[in-house]
């Protein structure tokens, strides 16, 4: 966990600064020279230390008989003022970055590493979600994401979530509308697949020894052949589920070839009977 002085580092405070005001905390009214006694700062850099901590008001410059003191604002009053600070500084820069921003999106894709930078993407996109979120995702990440897709859903979002762990029962975790299909090509590892809007995508993969990498892009194609991989996964895994053996009357030879032609091959043999064994798994 920081310490009080580096927190205050993040803050934008400078070390002697942060030093100085913390050692007002535990101890004051201080003169410049006490100060620099007991905050451990060089003496000669005490004064222009303090003289920034005046113009950030963090510090009250006392006037007596005996000299001039220094105190500490409240640490709540600081925090409120450093809170307000940058709210309008973000907002400021929200406004005029927007203004200069060009209007062509970059259709560029980023790649991530590790699992804790994966998930932060992961929620940045479900919070873009406006209108619809496409889910392809397995029950761990559906229960680090499920605070954020709830939210989604909360402000209108349409939902639409493949369970790729194809759980017999929901586990409580995945959102909005559940299709439990275990299609995802290699099951041993986990995938993550995040589609808001038709606009944006991430994908995921979580291998069983815990390396994780993924991808972010906006751009057109892959979005396209992602979103239908989704649709086309659920349809086709619940017209199956359905038709059952029945599906053989229904086939023409052509048909049979054309399957036989697009499956995996080797022991899993055409796209159905690969498809039946995924399916299986359930």
């Amino acid at each position: 966990m920081s310490t009080p002085i580096e927190q205050l580092q993040q803050l934008g405070f400078g070390q002697y600064e942060a030093q100085a005001y913390v050692a007002l905390l535990q101890r004051s009214p201080l003169t410049g020279y006490e100060l620099a006694k007991v905050s451990g700062i060089p003496r000669p850099n005490i004064y222009p230390v303090l003289a920034r901590l005046e113009e950030r008001g963090a510090v009250m410059r006392l006037e007596d008989a005996s000299g001039t003191h220094y105190a500490p604002v409240a640490a709540g009053e600081l925090v409120g003022r450093l809170q307000s600070h940058f709210h309008g500084s973000l907002e400021a820069a929200r406004g005029s970055l927007s203004q200069i921003s060009q209007v062509t999106e970059h259709e560029n894709i980023w790649n991530a590493r590790g699992y804790p930078a994966m998930l932060e993407h992961a929620q940045t996109v479900v919070d873009s979600a406006q209108a619809e979120l496409l889910v392809g995702v397995w029950p761990q990440e559906a229960k680090a994401l499920g605070a954020s897709i709830s939210s989604a859903e909360r402000r209108g979002v349409q939902v639409n979530t493949l369970c790729l762990a194809g759980c017999a029962r929901e586990c409580g975790h995945c959102r909005g509308k559940i299709h439990r299909y275990p299609v995802a090509p290699r099951p041993q590892e986990r995938w993550l697949v995040l589609i808001p809007d038709q606009h944006e995508l991430l994908a995921g993969e979580i291998k069983p020894a815990g390396e994780t990498s993924a991808v972010r892009t906006c751009q057109k194609m892959l979005v396209s052949l992602s979103t239908w991989y989704i649709r086309h996964s659920i349809a086709l895994a619940a017209v199956l589920r359905d038709a059952g053996d029945q599906i053989e009357a229904l086939l023409t030879p052509e048909t049979r070839d054309v399957l036989a032609s697009v499956g995996p091959g080797g022991a899993e043999g055409g796209w159905l009977e690969h498809m039946r064994q995924l399916l299986a798994n359930k």
